[in-house]
């Protein structure tokens, strides 16, 4: 059974600061390209950043220079830095593959609202 778990969010104030984590089980993501994503309200789910298996990251311009992505392939989990928030981060963030192939978990909610 593979599963996804995300972690982390919470409400927070404008400028503010999160770490979000997803443990993953049934699988080794040291296989894959691993990302991030979320969905805010009445949107479509947007990719936020990516790792690569050696290491390498991209991000979404609207993130790039808040948001840093890494990998702990030992403890099989992925995690997402998050800093300087702003309210248009709000929204439910997930855990994948880069080719979206596993199961979705039911994801982390990150509000940013003063």
């Amino acid at each position: 059974q593979v599963q996804l778990v995300e972690s982390g969010g919470g409400l927070v104030q404008p400028g503010g600061s999160l770490r979000l984590s997803c443990a993953a089980s049934g699988v080794g993501i040291r296989n894959y390209v691993m990302a991030w994503y979320r969905q805010a309200p009445g949107k479509q789910r947007e990719l936020v950043a990516t790792i690569f298996r050696a290491g390498t990251t991209n991000y979404a311009d609207s993130v790039k220079g808040r948001f840093t992505i890494s990998r702990d392939n030992a403890k099989n989990t992925v995690s997402l830095q998050m800093n300087s928030l702003k309210p248009e981060d709000t929204a439910v963030y997930y855990c994948n593959t880069l080719g979206q192939g596993l199961t979705w978990g039911q994801g982390t909610q990150v509000t940013v609202s003063s």
